[in-house]
Order: C-alpha cells, then structure tokens, then sequence
C-alpha cells in the first residue's frame, strides 16, 4: 500500500492517502466542507460536505443508540438517494458493516439476505414496509423508516423515522473516537451476488480492501481536483458503492444521485460527470437512441452527420487494426470533430469525461466502436464484487475493443491450466460470509482467487474474456463453444435483437430464445408503418421477423459452422431486470432461462432440421 500511496496524484483527492473509509470522509469533510457532496437530480435538493457529515454523524448517534456498534451489520433499502450516502456512511464510522438490498427483492430473497448477514435494524422507505412485514426475520429489532414519520411495529420490530433517529442519544458516546478506532481490517461492506449460479453469497469487503482499489485507481486513472460522480446503478451492486459512493469520498467530487435509472443521461447533460459508468444495456440504449436522433435530422445534416460517424467508425477499425489510416479519412474525421462530434458530446453532458467504462458483460463491437467514433473513450474493464470491482483495465491512451485490458497496478494475473483467470492483490475479499467451504473454493492457498471465467492473457498482459467456465457449450460431438460470443454476433447483426439466449450444451446443434429490443423495435415499426407496435403483435408481423432472419443469417456468416444457430424462436414478452431471466444488472440467468422455457426449448429441438 505504501508505494501506491507515494506514486499517487498528490493534493487532488483529499482522503487519498487514509487508511480507512471513515478517515478518508473526515479528510474531505475538512477540505471541502462548504462544497456540494450530494446532488439530487430532477429536485432543487442539494448537500454540501458539511451538512453531510452533521447527518452522518446524527444518525451514527442514533444508530448507536439502537445498539449498533463495530462489527454489527446495517441492512438498507434505499433509492438512489442522499439518504442512502448518509445512512451508509454512518455505519462505517461506527464500525459496523453497511449492506444494501436490491429494491425488487422478494421477502423470501430478503430473508436469505437477514438470516447470512445477521442484522438487527434495517434503513428503507416507506414502501417497503409491506415487504419488510412478509419477511421472516428474527433477529429483526429496528425499521428506520427514510421518508416518512411511521412509528409502530412491523412484526416484532420497532418502526421509527429517521427523523427521530437523527435526534436520539447515547450516554457516553463518543463520535470521534468512535470512527478513529475503526481498522482496515475491518469489514466494511457485504456485496451479495446476484445469484446467476446459486444462491446469493456474501462477499465481506474490508476498509483496507476498498482504499486499495481507490489507490490503484488514483495511479492509472489520476483524480482530478474537480470532477464529478453519478449515482444510478444499484446501491446493492459494487459498481455503484465503489465508483460513486467511496470514489467521492476520497476525491470530494460531488455525487447527483438519480433515482429513476431510466432518466440517467438527461442526469449527466446536467452533471458532466468525470467518471461513468455503464453496463453494455446502457450504451445499446444510447446508441439506438442517437442513431434515430441522426436519422430524424433534415436531410442535409443528416447525410452529413451519418457520413461522419461512418467515415470515424472506418477511422477506429483501422487504428484497431493497427493499420495505416489514409491522410483524406484523418482529415474528414478531424473536420467532423469540430462540427459534430465535439458539440455532440457537449449536448450529451460528456464533454470533461476522463474516464469511461462499461463491465458486467461483454459489449458488442458495433456498440463500442461508434461511442469511440464519436470521440467518447469508453473502455471495457473487469472487476468481481470478491475484487472490489477491480481487475483489468484498457489505457485511457490505448483502448482495444474485445479486451478488458491490463491488469491494474497491483494486481497479478495468471491463467490456471484449463485457462481459469486467477487474480491476486490486496483487494481480494476477506471471504463469503459464514461459507469457508465457497470460500475455500474460491481462494486457494497461495491466495490466488478463482474467477470461473476462461481468459486469454497475450505476451504484452493484455486480457480478453472467453465466457464463464460454467457456461461454456460443450456440444454432443464435445466441441467446446461460448455462448457469449454466440450471443454477441447476433446482437451485433441488428439493434432490433436486444436479449438471446443460445442454448446448446449437450446438443447436436445451437439454437437461440431471441427477444427484441422494445426501443428499436417501435422505431422499425415507424418505419415499416405498423400500426400495431405491441411486442406479440411485433414478434407476429412478417416484416420483423424477415428482419431478425437476415440478422441471424448475417451472424450465422461470421460464425464456425459448429457454431451456428440452427434454429430460434423469437419470443413476445421483454426480459426485465431482476427476472428469472436477468439479474439486477441484466447479466444473463441462464439457469432461469433454461427452467423457465424447459418445454418450448425442447420444442426447438423436436421441430428443427437436422444440420447435414
């Protein structure tokens, strides 16, 4: 730790050089004081570092006046919201081990989640109360009720706001010395995965994990004195709580936090955010949402703009492909930087960006290619909840699409003999909650950490990701396949295919469950003039899936014969988040998308042609 500390920025990021999250807080909090901290979008509600930490230490008072101290856990069911910054870090500063619940948890889900943590006072809304009341817990002492003045019970737990929280006291407390006792050692969060192979498991995070990760970031990625955060993702998703919600309490940037994730770029015109990022989903959508913007404009400026991105999509293949880039094509795309791409930035709320990413699942080339056209850096990156969302990274300087990048300073990699990603440093979790046997799994002796993701690691330490080592197809002949690569050949043949699922494990053959994309879809139907743009009526109409045919024969082109989809059904219902068939960040639930369409998939089979 102490040679990333001595190579990092110096001066720029206030709570850079402290050894927890609580010190890292109270260092920024004397720096920044009158400052904004937390920003609501779309209210006139504002919080400056000051008033922050006046909040947190209230409710820390009256968390501990509940009988939370070093050690115990917080459960909270939060919005995006300033609430969910103050109430976590209150808990920090005492000790205890803050930990958020995904907001479309079932009660069964949240029992699971109360019975591995063992928490005692749960911090949610209003409208939650109901589920809360369904849920079997226990040990259930205290509801803190965010936005309301309830009181009563729930169960045989006490409601009260948090109102009152903030104005309860402890005899003897003593903030202060409270959070300067708090050790790196400590654990500071619990991330439950999200279950795509099992059920959830609590990765325990400690305070000295997390300042290694801002660490190991501040040198690759120097923060800057000024910038911004954006706080949409889920609260329970590492992504967030390290990315906005640690990564501002280190730098002081100011965090707007958006709690409908749907209006999240008309949040970042307004932001300007420093810092994003986004899943692969995020940047379809954005993608889609331009390419029809482009196509609406007058003709003139249409056929310039899209002759600009064209001519800048041919200038970033070539640089990809590390070949000589013509002097007329240079010049065409320098010209359209100052008319069209640098004011596009601008308007989209990009324009002081200084670091991009996108995670969680691979993103489509096409996709990524035209946000690098457009003069946008994003990179693909990988991390782990067991990693504290570090791993691997491309260079500001040097993105490569396909690659996840080089390993982050202070991170080993290696691959293991069947080609199984292992990663070592400091950030690695302490471990599963109350699970040493998925521990051990996980972590072996020399600490090397397991992945279950198959990479390739070429000679200069650049990482591309092949597919979960779970989910790789073997076919009946034993040919090994992945279905991720399948999946993204078939999304990057048309914005009409949003969601797939290629099935073929065991098979003599792939076939594939295809939902459209709702937004490009309408828009195809504007197009086609069809009237009726309801997804059954959509999936019916010949025109669509005449459509989605050349798109799979066109993915089909650029596939191993062994590879290809055979055959497909194109589904008429839109898989959401959080469903038996995305989890909350819209990673693939191949199991639940196995079990739940069990009967049409054999249909598939019964009814398509043998291949020859």
């Amino acid at each position: 730790m102490s040679e990333l500390v001595e190579t990092a920025a110096p001066g720029a990021a206030p709570g850079i050089s402290a050894a927890t999250l609580p010190q890292a807080f109270q260092a920024t909090v004397s720096e920044r004081g009158e400052r904004d901290a937390l920003v609501v979008h779309g209210e006139k509600r504002s919080m400056s570092w000051h008033d922050y930490a006046v909040a947190v230490e209230e409710v820390a008072t009256g968390l501990a006046a509940l009988g939370i101290g070093r050690g115990d856990t917080v459960a909270i069911m939060l919005s995006n919201s300033p609430e969910f910054h103050i109430v976590d870090m209150a808990a920090l500063h005492l000790g205890a081990t803050p930990f958020s619940i995904y907001l479309t948890s079932s009660p069964e889900q949240i029992a699971y989640l109360f019975d591995n943590a063992d928490n005692t006072v749960v911090v949610a809304e209003e409208r939650f109360l109901d589920v809360i009341a369904a849920t079997h817990a226990p040990l259930l002492k205290h509801v803190v009720v965010s936005d309301g003045d309830r009181s009563g019970t729930v169960g045989n737990a006490e409601v009260l706001s948090l109102t009152e929280l903030r104005r309860r006291r402890l005899t003897g407390f003593d903030f202060a010395r409270t959070w300067q006792a708090v050790q790196p050692s400590d654990i500071a969060t619990l991330i439950y995965t999200s279950g795509t192979t099992g059920a959830p498991k609590g990765v325990e995070l400690t305070h000295e994990n997390l300042m290694f990760v801002m660490h190991s970031c501040n040198i690759r990625f120097p923060f800057g004195a000024e910038g911004a955060a954006i706080s949409y993702l889920p609260t329970a998703h590492a992504a967030d709580r390290v990315f906005s919600h640690y990564l501002a309490t280190v730098t002081g940037w100011p965090i707007t936090t958006v709690r409908d994730a749907a209006t999240v770029f008309a949040a970042v015109a307004e932001a300007r955010p420093s810092w994003f990022l986004g899943v692969p989903r995020i940047w379809e959508k954005l993608r889609g949402a331009l390419l029809t913007r482009f196509n609406t404009l007058p003709d003139e400026q249409r056929v310039a703009t899209i002759g600009a991105v064209s001519a800048a999509i041919d200038l970033v293949r070539l640089e990809q492909e590390r070949a000589d880039v013509p002097p007329d094509l240079r010049a065409q795309v320098a010209a359209a930087e100052e008319r069209v791409f640098q004011p596009l930035r601008k308007q989209l709320g990009f324009d002081r960006v200084a670091l991009l990413m996108t995670g969680a699942a691979p993103i489509a080339p096409a996709v990524h290619e035209f946000f690098l056209a457009i003069g946008l850096p994003l990179q693909e990156g990988f991390g782990m909840s067991e990693t504290g969302a570090l791993g691997f990274t491309n260079l500001t300087t040097d993105i490569r699409i396909g690659k996840v990048g080089l390993a982050q300073p202070g991170t080993e990699a290696m691959l293991a003999d069947d080609g199984e990603l292992l990663l070592r440093g400091p950030h690695i979790m302490r471990g599963y909650r109350k699970d040493p046997v998925r521990t051990a799994e996980a972590i072996d002796p020399q600490g090397w950490l397991h992945t279950g993701d198959i990479a390739v690691i070429d000679e200069h330490g650049w990482v591309g990701i092949v597919d979960r080592k779970k989910e790789l197809i073997i076919n009946a002949a034993g040919k090994n396949m992945s279905p991720v690569n399948i999946e993204s050949a078939l999304k990057n043949a048309s914005p009409l295919i949003g969601q797939v699922c290629v099935i073929g494990d065991r098979r003599p053959f792939n076939v594939a469950l295809i939902v459209l994309d709702a937004d490009s879809a309408r828009i195809f139907a504007e197009e086609q003039a069809i009237t009726d743009t309801s997804l059954p009526a959509l999936v019916a109409d010949p025109r669509v899936r005449s459509a989605v045919d050349v798109a799979v024969e066109q993915a089909n082109s650029r596939l191993s014969r062994v590879e290809q989809i055979k055959a497909y059904r194109l589904l008429d219902t839109e898989w959401l988040p959080d469903s038996e068939e995305l989890t909350p960040t819209m990673k693939l639930r191949r199991r639940g998308v196995a079990s739940k369409y069990a009967d049409l998939i054999e249909d598939i089979y019964r009814t398509a042609a043998r291949p020859a």
